[in-house]
C-alpha cells in the first residue's frame, strides 16, 4: 500500500471534534508513541531485550497507530505522507553523505 492510500483511506475513520482538529491528533500521536515506547521498556525489563512474538505483534498495533494518527496530522496541515517521507529521506541521506548523521540541530 501507498503512504498517499493510505492517509486517503484512513480519513475515512477520522471521528474527532472538528475544534480540536490539531491538538485531538496530536495528543493520540503522543499517546500512542509512548505505548510502543512502554513494550520496548517492558522487552529491556522483563524479556532481556529480546522481543517475543507477542510483543512484536502488539507493538506492530501500537505503530498502526501511530501512523493513523500521523496521517491524520499530515491531513489536517494539508501535508501528503508520501512527500513527507520523500523530504525525510532526502534530508537523512544528505546528512550521511556529509557525515553528520549523529549530532544536534535539524540544520547540520
Amino acid at each position: 500500500m501507498e503512504l498517499s492510500d493510505y492517509q486517503r483511506l484512513s480519513r475515512r475513520t477520522a471521528e474527532y471534534p472538528r475544534e480540536a482538529w490539531l491538538a485531538y491528533p496530536a495528543l493520540g500521536l503522543a499517546g500512542e508513541a509512548g505505548e510502543v515506547a512502554e513494550h520496548a521498556k517492558k522487552a529491556i525489563r522483563d524479556e532481556d531485550g529480546t522481543v517475543s512474538d507477542e510483543r512484536k505483534a502488539a507493538m506492530s498495533k501500537e505503530l498502526g497507530d501511530v501512523l493513523w494518527y500521523v496521517a491524520q496530522i499530515a491531513t489536517e496541515l494539508e501535508l501528503s505522507l508520501d512527500e513527507i517521507a520523500e523530504q525525510n529521506l532526502e534530508k537523512l541521506l544528505s546528512r550521511q553523505q556529509r557525515g553528520v548523521l549523529n549530532g544536534d540541530g535539524d540544520d547540520r
